[in-house]
């Protein structure tokens, strides 16, 4: 396995560990008072989730990529 093949896998766990983060970041009780107060959730719930859907695709650019 080469060193690009493994920084892809390792951006794909990544973005799926911040995926899950950003899900519960979402979906908790700060985020809910913040879209009662603002319409929209935390600020961290966003960042979590952009970058882990970045991160997470980079990951699979990288992985589908041939030699």
């Amino acid at each position: 396995m080469n060193m690009n093949r493994i920084a892809s896998l390792a951006l794909l766990v990544l973005g799926v560990i911040l995926l899950a983060m950003g899900w519960d970041a979402y979906r908790s009780i700060g985020s809910d008072v913040s879209r009662v107060f603002t319409g929209a959730p935390t600020d961290r719930a966003v960042w979590l989730l952009v970058g882990g859907g970045l991160a997470a695709a980079a990951g699979l650019g990288g992985l589908s990529r041939g030699k």
